[in-house]
C-alpha cells in the first residue's frame, strides 16, 4: 500500500509537471515569435542566420506542447509505452536546448555585428524608403530614445547643413525638431540605438538565464517522475 500511494503521488507529480512544462512550451512559442518579428520588422534585419535562435525557439516550444499532452496522457492514463515514449522524446528535447544554448553564446557576437550592419542600411535607406519604412525607423528611434547606429552624429548626411536629424530623434518630438540639432543633448538624443539595444540586452539577460534554469529544472524532475512511474507499471503495481 506504502509502494501504490507513492505511485499515486508520483503519478500526480508528473501530470502536474507536464502541464507546467506545456504552459513552458507555449511561453517559448510567444518568445520565440517576438523575437522573430522584433529583429525582422522592428529592426528590419535582412540577414537570414538572424532567425536561427528565434525558429529553435519556436520549434522546441511547438515539440513541447505536444510532447508535454503526450506525457500528460500517459500518465492520466498510466500507459506504459507512452511514458516511456514521452521519457525518450523529452531527453531529446534537452539536448537539443543545450545545443541551442551554445549556438546562442557562439552567435552572441555575430548578432551584435548583424544589429550594426542592419541599424545602418536603415539610416542609409531613410530618405529614399517607402512611408511604412521611414514610420519603423520612427518608431524604433522614439521608442528606444536613441538616434542613428552608434550616436546622432550618424545623421550627418541627412540635411543639407550636415547638422540635421529626422524629428524621431528629439526629445519632445515636433515638426523639424531636430533640424540644426544633431549634437544638442538638451533636444535630441545623442546616444545610438545599437548601446541602447545592447544595454537592455545585458540588463534583462539574467531574467533569461532565470528561465532557462526552471524550464530545465521542470524538464529533469519530469523524465525522474517519469522513470519512477514506468518502474512502477512495469513492476506490475496498481497506481489507481
Amino acid at each position: 500500500m506504502a509502494i501504490e500511494g507513492g505511485l499515486k503521488c508520483v503519478k500526480f507529480l508528473l501530470f502536474l509537471s507536464n502541464f507546467i512544462f506545456w504552459l513552458c512550451g507555449i511561453a517559448l512559442i510567444v518568445v520565440g515569435i517576438m523575437v522573430q518579428i522584433s529583429l525582422h520588422k522592428t529592426f528590419m534585419i535582412r540577414d537570414a542566420s538572424a532567425s536561427g535562435i528565434p525558429i529553435v525557439l519556436i520549434g522546441v516550444g511547438v515539440l513541447i506542447f505536444f510532447i508535454a499532452f503526450f506525457g500528460c496522457c500517459g500518465a492520466w492514463k498510466e500507459n506504459y509505452c507512452m511514458i516511456t515514449t514521452f521519457a525518450v522524446l523529452l531527453s531529446l528535447i534537452i539536448i537539443t536546448e543545450i545545443a541551442a544554448a551554445i549556438a546562442g553564446y557562439v552567435f552572441r557576437k555575430k548578432l551584435s555585428a548583424i544589429v550594426q550592419d542592419s541599424l545602418t542600411e536603415m539610416i542609409g535607406n531613410y530618405k529614399n524608403g517607402s512611408a511604412d519604412f521611414i514610420k519603423s525607423v520612427d518608431q524604433l528611434q522614439e521608442g528606444w530614445k536613441c538616434c542613428g547606429v552608434n550616436s546622432s552624429a550618424d545623421w550627418r548626411d541627412f540635411g543639407p547643413d550636415g547638422k540635421t536629424v529626422p524629428d524621431s530623434c528629439c526629445r519632445n518630438v515636433t515638426k523639424d525638431c531636430g533640424k540644426g540639432n544633431m549634437m544638442d543633448q538638451n533636444k535630441v538624443y545623442l546616444k545610438g540605438c545599437h548601446d541602447v539595444l545592447e544595454t537592455t540586452l545585458k540588463n534583462n539577460i539574467h531574467w533569461v538565464i532565470v528561465a532557462a534554469l526552471v524550464i530545465a529544472f521542470i524538464q529533469i524532475m519530469g523524465i525522474v517522475f517519469a522513470c519512477l512511474l514506468m518502474r512502477g507499471i512495469r513492476e506490475g503495481y496498481e497506481v489507481m
